[in-house]
């Protein structure tokens, strides 16, 4: 059937990537324009890609595609085909995530200047932080540098961050996320 040849081509696009000529194929066999089928695949392929991601359950993916007012038949070959592959999918897309570094360990230290050839009477701070990483098995060092003021702006912005992860809207959408 026509849902069960694109449906195969969508779980290939995830795997390989975009594959042109497969939907030219598939479109002389179906008798449909290279466009159609192509804009079929790629729907088709973010329904599953995003209902994988999100590991919805078969009674949330039924009433996701119920809306799209498609006949019975079709919702269930869509419900197969997302039953079928939806493992597999994930793993792709878990392999396409990037690797990026985690936090380790900080170090800091406040230096302050109190005077100066030109300035006797002069303060003036700084923070200088060393943060540790690992990323693939390798640690790395950053240092940064900045002045007390710069330093609680930025705390200031990761506690407002922090706050707004406790809003319900947030809440419900790494809920979804897991």
């Amino acid at each position: 059937s026509a849902v069960g040849a694109l449906g195969r081509l969508a779980v290939e696009q995830l795997r390989r990537g975009a594959a042109p000529r497969a939907c030219e194929a598939a479109a002389r066999k179906l008798n449909l324009g290279v466009d159609t089928v192509q804009h079929g695949v790629e729907g088709l392929s973010y329904l599953l890609s995003e209902s994988s991601k999100l590991m919805i359950s078969e009674i949330d993916f039924q009433d996701s595609i119920n809306v799209l007012g498609f006949s019975d038949e079709l919702n269930k070959s869509l419900l197969q085909l997302y039953l079928d592959h939806r493992k597999e999918i994930r793993n792709v897309l878990g392999e396409l995530t990037p690797k990026l570094p985690s936090y380790h360990s900080l170090e800091w230290r406040l230096d302050v200047q109190l005077a100066s050839r030109s300035l006797r009477q002069q303060i003036k701070p700084t923070v200088t932080l060393k943060l540790h990483l690992n990323q693939n098995e390798d640690r790395t060092a950053q240092v940064l540098q900045t002045d007390p003021s710069t330093l609680l702006h930025l705390i200031q912005q990761l506690e407002q961050a922090l706050g707004e992860m406790k809003t319900n809207h947030c809440r419900r959408i790494v809920r979804n996320m897991k």
